[in-house]
């Protein structure tokens, strides 16, 4: 197993975007090489559990160091953002225990892109909990051809731009948000923690291909003013990068007011993927 992780991974480094083009935002310079370096770590940071932790209200994260994974707790079960590579299912299901919560109670799977990183777990989730998967309509072709050890890709809900998710008392709004894949969902939910309200964005990747086709520059043309007009007081990622999660984190366990709560903040990974996609289509 390990020597095929390892094959996987030198794979992937040939197959790593260019050093160039170089974008400064924030007195801080990005190359698509540096992001996709910064979001995907190691093979060891992608299987490694990070310390669960309560985000903010009932949004807990209990993903690994580099690969984002949400658990939603409701009364009526839990909703599960992200299922990451297959092999981390134990790992993710430990977090989830770690919280004093089941894994068997998970009602509803999403994602928040047809990548593997993100959603190849989907199928022996779905067999370890009989939970209903749904994904965006545009990302099921992609899904469908995501098939672990052969095992078919579940889609029991198809949502389109707009559609609301509820369990248990909590909605979550799933909005087309495409051109990182055709289908790429960012996910919303509101919020009260302690009286306090908050909106809560589960941003999909920004990230823009090397080659952008017309197709994709019209997505992406969409995607960015949509995602900036999102109320947002609580950014995450589906990768823990994206927001800062790993600073955040410290100075949560330091006891410091919830750094989560970074509405000055909810925009920084956009201005950087919008900065870095129009960078590389040249306006």
């Amino acid at each position: 197993m390990r020597i095929a992780l390892l094959g996987l991974a030198f794979a992937v480094a040939a197959q790593a975007p260019a050093d160039r083009p170089a974008v400064t935002v924030r007195g801080q310079t990005y190359t698509p090489a540096s992001i996709l370096a910064r979001n995907m770590g190691s093979v060891e940071d992608q299987e490694t559990a990070f310390p669960p932790h309560r985000i903010v209200a009932n949004v807990y994260y209990v993903g690994t160091r580099t690969l984002s994974s949400f658990l939603v707790v409701t009364p009526a079960g839990s909703i599960l953002i992200d299922t990451t590579y297959e092999r981390n299912a134990k790992t993710i299901q430990q977090s989830i225990a770690q919280l004093g919560f089941k894994a068997a109670d998970v009602k509803i799977i999403l994602g928040n892109h047809a990548h593997g990183d993100h959603q190849e777990g989907d199928a022996i989730w779905k067999a370890m909990t009989g939970a209903q998967v749904m994904a965006m309509a545009e990302d099921v072709p992609a899904l469908m051809q995501m098939m672990p050890g052969g095992k078919a890709h579940p889609v029991d809900r198809v949502l389109h731009d707009g559609d609301s998710v509820e369990l248990g008392g909590t909605t979550l709004v799933a909005r087309l948000t495409a051109g990182h894949t055709r289908g790429a969902t960012t996910f919303t939910m509101r919020a009260e923690d302690g009286g306090r309200a908050s909106d809560i964005v589960f941003f999909t990747s920004l990230r823009s291909p090397a080659q952008v086709t017309p197709g994709i520059a019209a997505e992406f043309d969409r995607t960015f003013p949509l995602v900036r007009a999102l109320p947002c007081d609580v950014p995450l990622g589906d990768h823990p990068a994206e927001y800062g999660m790993q600073a955040k984190y410290a100075k949560l366990a330091a006891g410091a007011a919830n750094p989560f709560v970074d509405k000055a903040g909810c925009f920084a990974e956009v201005d950087i993927q919008e900065a870095m996609y129009h960078a590389i289509i040249g306006r």
